[in-house]
């Protein structure tokens, strides 16, 4: 199909065409990535200041804390289909603009539903960031250099989504509540201006017609899931809130994959789902998400409620996890090892160790972080490996062309996988807790509702035991998903790539594009 040949040409002019400024275009979309990823749990640390300063309810809060990951991974396939459509350099662009314009917004908000409104338009910019970003390396990084490229991004997003309420916390300290969305503008501009000088245009040149039901049913079929789960724990999963929402996000996923069968020119191809490349790309990818997400969850409350550190000491001892990633793939360990072990290999081996690093923080970490911090670097390097390996299985096995949309899955499915990962985990660590209370507390729901039934000491210690053995029970139900997932993508990806070959990253590349010509 020419419109992918002339898109291929545009990405793979490389080894003697490298493009000179890429490591520098590298830097600047990493920074404009860390602000967006950061976005996503900056804001929890300043809850007590909002609901002060602006009057805000309980309500209120849940609104400004989800409405940016509501809008975003709503809107993430679409932004990805939208660049590969109409230019990445230019949605790259918008998104910065509108990102940095949003920001401005939250900062001089003066109410609550202005601030709603700004986190919502912030997340308009996020989703358009988090997909060209993305595919703007596909394009400038060829397949030699482009696992490294992949990986330092990767790094980038793990501390994000690790540093976030370290960073609120250590701004709150000195600031007012709106200098966590103040440092955005710089980085915007900045951004802005690099985006415009340094990054080359590239776009799908085949005149194809908007898939506009395609978007609008793949945003309410992920905002209708993603806000089940967000809702779950609050609101029990049993409510009608969580139910209805739940069903209609459902549905609205069920129509989109029917009408992406049926319309000529789909925003997201299911034919991809034919190509078990993709298929244990995909599977890994949520697996490790969940992991991530469900880890994060568990491991603030057990640094917060059971071993009694306050949220900036927490984010501190959880900066071990984030400085692991970094080292790992910033050293190029990742990439050297990737030859070696193959795509199967790598990804077996990363959710292998995140396993058994959820699995040391539960069994070492009950009573002191020492034990704890074992498992937060085993986990480090687990995600080090097997994050950007995912990454760069699911864009090989898109064609070039389609690289927007590539990104717009792989960010979807950490949308997907880490809400998954906190509902689940959750969940079991709640019917775990309940299940050991002690009888005066029984029926209690939460930490300190069961606190305050009990009356002696022993009932107080029995209480903080439950809770304890309920984080431990969860994280090693987690590290068994995570494992479990890693061998069934590891199969699947070793099946795809066929005797002999290992996995290897770009083995499955160039079928995957043929089959789509």
């Amino acid at each position: 199909m020419p419109t992918v040949t002339s898109d291929v040409t545009v990405v793979s002019r490389q080894p003697p065409d490298r493009h000179p400024a890429r490591w520098l275009i590298l830097a600047v979309i990493c920074l404009a990535q860390l602000t967006v990823v950061l976005d996503n749990t900056v804001l929890n640390v300043a809850v007590p200041s909002l609901t002060e300063e602006l009057g805000a309810t309980t309500a209120d809060v849940q609104w400004m804390l989800n409405a940016y990951s509501l809008v975003q991974s709503g809107l993430l396939l679409t932004a990805g289909n939208a660049a590969d459509r109409y230019g990445r350099k230019k949605m790259l662009a918008i998104g910065l603009a509108l990102f940095g314009l949003a920001s401005l917004g939250a900062t001089l908000a003066q109410t609550p539903a202005q601030l709603i409104a700004a986190r919502a338009g912030m997340g308009i910019g996020g989703a358009l960031l988090m997909t060209t970003t993305l595919a703007v390396i596909v394009q400038v990084f060829d397949e030699a250099e482009r696992p490294k490229a992949i990986g330092i991004w990767s790094a980038i997003s793990s501390l994000g989504f690790a540093a976030g309420p370290l960073i609120g916390g250590s701004l709150l300290n000195h600031f007012w509540w709106g200098s966590l969305f103040l440092i955005n503008l710089p980085v915007a501009l900045i951004g802005l201006l690099a985006v415009v000088a340094l990054v080359p245009e590239s776009k799908s040149h085949g005149g194809e017609r908007p898939d506009l039901l395609g978007a609008l049913l793949s945003m309410v079929g992920m905002v209708g899931v993603i806000f089940a789960i967000i809702s779950g724990p609050g609101h029990g999963w049993l409510s009608g809130r969580v139910l209805i929402s739940a069903a209609v996000g459902v549905v609205g996923l069920i129509l989109f994959v029917l009408w992406e069968l049926r319309v000529p020119h789909p925003m997201l191809d299911m034919h991809f789902f034919r190509n078990s490349r993709f298929v244990g790309a995909v599977s890994g990818g949520i697996l490790v998400a969940f992991g991530m997400g469900g880890s994060m969850f568990l491991l603030t409350q057990h640094l917060q409620l059971v071993l009694g550190y306050g949220p900036l000491d927490a984010g501190l001892r959880m900066a071990p996890l984030a400085g692991t990633v970094i080292l790992v793939n910033f050293s190029g360990l990742s990439t050297r090892l990737a030859p070696r072990l193959g795509t199967s290999g790598m990804i077996l081996s990363g959710m292998t160790l995140l396993a058994g690093g959820l699995a040391a923080i539960a069994t070492l970490g009950g009573d002191s972080y020492g034990g704890m911090l074992t498992g937060l670097i085993v986990m480090g390097v687990g995600i080090g490996l097997a994050m950007p390996t995912m990454a760069n299985a699911i864009m090989s096995a898109i064609p070039p062309a389609k690289a927007g949309v590539g990104a717009g899955v792989n960010g979807t499915l950490m949308e997907f996988g880490q809400g998954l990962g906190v509902a689940v985990l959750g969940a079991v660590l709640n019917s775990r807790f309940v299940a050991l209370l002690p009888l005066v507390a029984a029926g209690a729901g939460s930490l300190p509702g069961a606190l305050a039934a009990a009356r002696t000491d022993a009932e107080r210690t029995a209480v903080h035991d439950a809770f304890a053995a309920g984080i431990g029970t969860s994280q090693l139900v987690g590290a068994a998903a995570v494992f479990l997932g890693g061998l069934l993508a590891a199969v699947l990806l070793r099946r795809a790539a066929g005797p002999g070959d290992g996995g290897g990253a770009g083995a499955a590349a160039q079928p995957a594009a043929a089959r789509a010509e």
